[in-house]
């Protein structure tokens, strides 16, 4: 259906000549390497760790492969009515700018708190687009095929407060002022292109190498894909053969997950096993002894009984076939409680591949349809975004591949 003709909305006001090449090219302080060459700079041993930074320029985007930091905001924003491709465009390079001095520890344009940015705690800045965005853009028939709504499941009970989106950030670091200062410097210089839509902000603790437990006292992402190897390579970054502007780039999709830690409470650990498949103390699964032993669906016990259930969450969880692996970042939330409840918490599961048709969709409908895990969790929010590539270098902006992709129309 064709968008109404509306009011277009106020300009770009002070930062409108950003859009200029020489303006974002000026991005003070930015490392100018690949992403996948370096991760933080170097820091002796003596040294704040809250002044590391993770590089901003490469061909992939940061907070994919990053390991985790201790807190996380994912917003959501949605495009004001007449907003259109060379808005778009002028506020993707804003946030290029911003990002590019924030994560290396430099206050943005125009910051107003410029001493929040001096510890940027491995922060990282990461875009995505909705589904709608394209059509804003007139650039529907570069939308991928995957990036669409995920289907209904019968386990969901959505909340329209934390579904969908034209866009969304992901901002990660390990101090939760710096998060907060980043969400609202890119949210407030682009105020007059999208509105926010939600913010759903998260934490977790586990130590470097360590796996993090969520708040039901579970490990929570034990198997999962090691960035640079060729796994990652082939199920989570996009090589461009169908869309080529994707190259580098990936998929995201946002799950928030509702806890029932009341009801959960009742549970003993033998209970919590069971369902789990894997032991609460060490996160083993129930067929071996640690916790990165490999899960052996196969293995009974002596009354010939499957040692993992095959209800439960790991062995519902396991793929199926090697496409079905994707990569999966979580973030703890707890919120605050509605009148004669305990506690709002719960889990943000992002999940990161190639195609989400293919990878990641078979396994939310083995999960759907039976996990022993669905007791005590409800998903409330849902959204889905494409995760463009990264900046090659100062003079590009996010988003980029695609907008160069189609002549001018």
């Amino acid at each position: 259906m064709a968008e109404p003709t509306r009011a277009r909305p106020a300009g770009l006001s002070r930062r409108r000549l950003l859009g200029g090449s020489a303006a974002v090219a000026g991005a003070a302080g930015a490392a100018g390497i690949g992403w996948g060459a370096a991760t933080l700079t170097h820091r002796e041993h003596d040294r704040d760790p809250a002044l590391d930074t993770v590089a901003f320029y490469g061909a992939h985007q940061a907070g994919i492969a990053t390991e985790p930091p201790g807190h996380a905001a994912f917003v959501g924003f949605d495009l004001v009515a007449g907003v259109g491709r060379e808005d778009i465009i002028g506020l993707l390079k804003i946030w290029t700018d911003d990002a590019s001095r924030l994560t290396q520890g430099k206050p943005a344009l125009a910051d107003t708190e410029p001493e929040l940015a001096a510890r940027p705690a491995r922060l990282t800045v990461t875009v995505g687009f909705g589904p709608q965005l394209f059509t804003a853009a007139q650039l529907d028939d570069q939308r991928p095929h995957w990036l669409k709504p995920l289907p209904p499941f019968s386990i969901d009970k959505l909340d329209a407060a934390w579904c969908g989106g034209d866009l969304v950030l992901q901002i990660c670091a390990d101090e939760a002022t710096t998060v907060s200062h980043a969400v609202r410097v890119l949210s407030k210089h682009v105020k007059s292109l999208v509105s926010v839509k939600w913010v759903q902000r998260g934490f977790r603790n586990a130590a470097k190498g360590q796996t993090m437990r969520n708040l039901m006292g579970s490990v929570d992402g034990t198997v999962n894909i090691a960035p640079d190897t060729p796994d990652f390579d082939r199920l989570v970054w996009d090589d461009g053969g169908y869309r080529p502007w994707l190259a580098g780039g990936t998929s995201m999709v946002l799950r928030r997950i509702a806890m029932q830690l009341e009801t959960w409470d009742e549970l003993d650990a033998d209970g919590r096993a069971i369902t789990i498949g894997r032991t609460v103390d060490n996160g083993a699964p129930l067929s071996g002894t640690k916790e990165f032993d490999e899960a052996d669906f196969q293995v009974v016990d002596q009354y010939g009984i499957p040692k993992i259930p095959p209800s439960s969450h790991i062995a519902r969880a396991h793929h199926t076939r090697d496409e079905e692996r994707f990569l999966r970042r979580g973030y703890n939330y707890d919120d605050a409680p509605a009148p004669g409840q305990v506690s709002n918490s719960g889990l943000l599961f992002a999940s990161f591949q190639r195609d989400i048709d293919a990878q990641y969709l078979p396994v939310q409908q083995r999960l759907a349809e039976f996990d022993a895990l669905n007791q005590w969790t409800v998903p409330v929010g849902s959204a889905v975004f494409a995760i463009p590539p990264g900046v090659p270098g100062p003079g590009g902006y996010l988003g980029q591949q695609l907008f160069d992709s189609v002549a001018t129309r």
